[in-house]
């Protein structure tokens, strides 16, 4: 570092937890204006986390803040986790007073994320968010047999009840793959190769599969997942908000839920050691999605400066 060069504040968290050293590890750095999209990709690299966030001041009127977010591999439009997780940092800086609540907006690629958070008197954060967009159908799924391959699985693992792979965004994409219990969810090894072969095939430059259970390991849960992305540089993802989000289109077409608003929580990372709990809320209305919600606790783990 010369003289000159900033020092820039860091914060890390574990986000869709109320424990440190559990749910998804975030890295999130400060005072990042005059860092190009070259350097902040490098940055994440360093950091190896799923996502990194790069915090800059507020180019909208009313917002919060405007953030970045990058895997080690690319840029997204929207993630949760990274919102979360920067929600309730920023309401930690403000000083938020036990037993109250905040509410903000966050200026996010995908457009403008209205945020709320909830400090409780025992001292735990939790952050929603309204997600930017209402998920859409991506069209086909690559086949189930070639699915069941790419997951390590057999074909007779894939699918129950309604519920049949699929590929929605909101506006980030997943391939939303059903996998009939929670042993075979537990057996799942990705083949990278034919990962990134089956969804050249569809024109997916930028796959990543979201499986999922109704077997849980919480009783209170009404989904076990897993997330895998190695072409953005994440082998296995511990909690994937940006999915959960997408999930609701999965829902609202497969599971023949009733007009309304209906919470569901979804349990993933039990496989990585970093058992993550995301809450979903949806709103219905004629069978269409209206609103989609996402959220989750936060624990601030470190703070220090990035000498660049």
């Amino acid at each position: 570092m010369t003289p000159a060069s900033p020092a820039r504040r860091i914060h890390t968290l574990d986000v869709f937890t109320h424990e440190a050293l559990a749910g998804n590890p975030l890295a999130v750095v400060h005072d990042s204006a005059g860092l190009d999209t070259a350097a902040m990709l490098r940055i994440a690299g360093e950091f190896n986390l799923s996502e990194t966030v790069f915090v800059l001041p507020a180019t909208a009127a009313g917002h919060r803040a405007d953030i970045r977010i990058f895997t080690p591999g690319a840029e997204l439009p929207f993630a949760g986790h990274p919102t979360v997780g920067t929600a309730v940092l920023l309401a930690v800086l403000d000083g938020l007073a036990p037993g109250a609540e905040t509410a903000f907006i966050l200026g996010e690629k995908a457009g403008p994320v209205p945020c709320r958070v909830r400090r409780d008197m025992d001292g735990r954060y939790t952050a929603t968010f309204v997600a930017p967009r209402k998920p859409a159908d991506l069209g086909p799924a690559p086949d189930p047999a070639q699915l069941a391959g790419v997951l390590g699985l057999d074909i007779r693992d894939i699918g129950f009840d309604r519920h049949r792979p699929s590929r929605y965004g909101a506006p980030v994409s997943f391939c939303y793959v059903p996998v009939r219990t929670r042993a075979a969810m537990d057996r799942i090894r990705v083949d990278t190769r034919w990962f990134a072969e089956t969804f050249a095939a569809i024109g997916d430059n930028h796959p990543a599969i979201f499986a999922y259970s109704r077997e849980t390991v919480d009783p209170a849960a009404g989904f076990h997942a897993r997330m895998f992305a190695p072409g953005l540089g994440i082998a296995e993802d511990p909690a994937t908000g940006a999915a959960a989000a997408a999930f609701a289109g999965v829902l609202a077409a497969q599971e023949g839920l009733a007009d309304g608003t209906h919470q569901i929580i979804i349990e993933q990372g039990f496989a990585m050691g970093r058992p993550s709990r995301i809450t979903l809320g949806l709103t219905l209305a004629r069978g269409t999605v209206e609103t989609v919600t996402i959220g989750g606790g936060a624990v601030l783990v470190s703070e220090g400066r990035l000498l660049l």
